[in-house]
């Protein structure tokens, strides 16, 4: 990326901190295996566990409740398991229930069977249909007392920053002796997460979402008994057998200064939301504007709209050789512009879809960047206009 590009696809992968840059440089710097006996090895050890309640900070959690991943996805493919162990009810875990716009990292259902995977329905703003989940666990409730049902709810949309409402719907599972998994993964590092105040039992990050690098994230427990016996990852009993592996020592370390200046300056992202709202006060200058998602409580930093006549595909080819990156959808989708599931599920038309830009801002963002990109779009409108007339 050059310094005269334009980068609003944060939601994607944001920059890296040149703290946590950094810190990864020292570390890899120095040799030593975390479970080694050796002084070379404790040292690796005790930069484990101190990495270990940074990241435990930020989503307000108990350091020992802290299994570093190589990212989100195995996170969340961890936590969503027939496999979990429960001290506090020893029903088995049979069925899992996500919500129609979860990332596919947990919408495939993870390590259920296909037939196990129930899907909860979202409103037009694409925030999960409260009713319809307590029926559907009153239901299940009802009819396998000796089960248990597992709902997996993100925090924040990657597509539309939609932000859910992961306490209430916790509140609906736990009355059912459920559980709940919570992907946090497009939230933590932009908005306050706690994960008790979520009322969640596991909790998915990645640190590529907030300065850290890529390749490593942190599934999180609320509870100390809770375990999954089949861990994903096989090996040596890394990670207290969650997770076998030599633990990625220096990507662990910048997560943990990602983690902390992430948290330190959650106002300061909060501040984004002036230069989302001033892009979409702009574009609907432009056209007819339908912003993904309004309505509801969004990230500050996340603008998912579409513009009349304005197609994804000739937006981001045009933004891309103006010098601006942004994206039509799911970084995780191979890079396509297909019709998104998300706005699927919302009830989106296809006509509309097809146009659906999103552009989110990062920590490094300023204003003028969101000036650059509304310069830009304003030709692409115009252009558009242009050609429907002609």
């Amino acid at each position: 990326m050059t310094a005269s590009r334009v980068y609003l696809d944060h939601n994607a992968t944001t920059a890296t901190r040149p703290a946590a840059i950094a810190a990864m440089a020292e570390t890899l710097a120095e040799v030593g295996n975390p479970s080694s006996v050796h002084a070379e090895g404790r040292a690796k050890r005790a930069l484990v566990e101190r990495a270990r309640a940074e990241v435990a900070a930020l989503v307000g959690a108990r350091a020992d409740g802290v299994v570093f991943t190589s990212g989100g996805t195995e996170a969340s493919n961890l936590a969503l398991s027939p496999a979990i162990r429960d001290p506090r009810d020893p029903r088995p875990v049979t069925r899992l229930a996500v919500s129609a716009v979860e990332h596919p990292a947990v919408r495939a259902g993870a390590r259920f069977a296909p037939e196990a995977v129930e899907v909860i329905p979202v409103d037009r703003r694409g925030v999960i249909d409260l009713d319809a989940l307590e029926q559907s666990f009153a239901a299940r409730a009802a009819e396998r007392p000796d089960e248990r049902m597992m709902l997996a709810l993100m925090v924040a949309n990657n597509e539309t920053g939609v932000i859910q409402p992961v306490a209430a719907a916790a509140g609906i599972v736990k009355r059912y002796g459920g559980l709940v998994h919570a992907d946090a993964v497009q939230a933590a590092g932009k908005i306050p997460v706690d994960v008790s105040a979520l009322g969640c039992d596991f909790l998915a990050i990645a640190a590529h979402k907030f300065g850290g690098p890529a390749g490593v994230g942190a599934l999180v427990r609320a509870e100390e008994g809770l375990f999954v016996e089949s861990p994903v990852v096989r090996g040596g009993g890394q990670e207290k057998g969650w997770r076998g592996g030599t633990e990625s020592v220096a990507a662990i370390a910048g997560f943990a200064v990602a983690a902390r200046e992430a948290r330190a300056e959650l106002g300061a992202f909060a501040e984004l939301a002036r230069l989302r709202d001033q892009v979409e006060r702009s574009l609907a200058g432009f056209g007819a504007l339908t912003v993904f998602g309004a309505g509801a409580a969004r990230l500050p930093n996340t603008s998912c709209f579409s513009l009349a006549g304005v197609s994804a595909q000739h937006a981001l080819m045009a933004l891309d050789l103006a010098g601006i990156a942004v994206s039509a959808g799911s970084a995780c989708s191979s890079g396509a512009t297909k019709a998104s599931p998300v706005l699927d599920a919302m009830g989106v038309s296809p006509d509309l879809a097809q146009g659906m830009v999103r552009a989110s801002f990062g920590w490094t963002s300023i204003a003028a960047d969101a000036e650059r990109f509304i310069a830009a779009f304003a030709d692409i409108a115009q252009r558009a206009a242009a050609r429907g007339a002609a």
